[in-house]
């Protein structure tokens, strides 16, 4: 049966296309500035970005679908955002023993664009009206950027200050604390929003 969407699922699509293209682009300059920059935190911060893409595609593909496959679209988008705080905890310790001092100037530019970019998301996806679990895992993506990069400013200043890449590092260790964080809470929305039904209904 042909999957049809009502008005208010359609803007939710437009939504969800407006902050997945946003995420794309942080992602891919994020990435060429933080290496750039030999900059930990903005790498993370960039790939962050990608797994928030991620993310919002795996929510337009549940707009207007069963409450079981948003709930299993959530559960992946958790599972991502803990592997990447896996993946950016291994990197810290890697330049932790050998890596260069980061351009702090380009971290904090780096950090207030996506600030800025990450208010706009955020204020679109307060046009939702609604419990849908996808949403909310976006929003928590979101706010957990916002964190992030007010922390890569400030990291930012005092690699300048101190001339060191210790700063960097500990936020990158930071933002893989967030990023756990994050995919536990996603984790723990799937399985609220999976247990409704079956309490509505016992």
């Amino acid at each position: 049966m042909e999957n049809t969407l009502d008005a208010g699922q359609e803007r939710d699509r437009r939504i969800l296309w407006a902050v997945l293209l946003i995420n794309l682009g942080q992602s891919l300059s994020g990435i060429g500035v933080g290496i750039w920059a030999s900059s930990t935190a903005v790498v993370g911060a960039a790939l962050d970005n990608l797994a928030d893409a991620s993310v919002y595609a795996l929510s337009l593909y549940a707009v207007g679908r069963a409450v079981a496959i948003k709930v299993r679209a959530a559960r992946l988008s958790g599972w991502l955002l803990i592997a990447l705080a896996i993946m950016l905890f291994v990197e810290v310790l890697r330049r932790f023993f050998g890596g260069e001092e980061p351009v702090g100037p380009a971290m904090m530019t780096m950090a207030a664009v996506n600030a800025a970019l990450n208010i706009v998301c955020l204020r679109l996806l307060k046009r939702h009206q609604g419990e849908d679990v996808n949403f909310k895992a976006s929003a928590i993506f979101t706010s957990n950027d916002s964190i992030v990069n007010g922390a890569i400013v400030l990291s930012g200043a005092l690699v300048m200050w101190s001339g060191s890449n210790i700063p960097d590092l500990i936020l990158g260790l930071v933002v893989s604390v967030i990023a756990a964080r994050g995919g536990r809470e996603i984790l723990e929305e799937a399985t609220e929003a999976r247990d409704k039904p079956a309490s509505k209904t016992a």
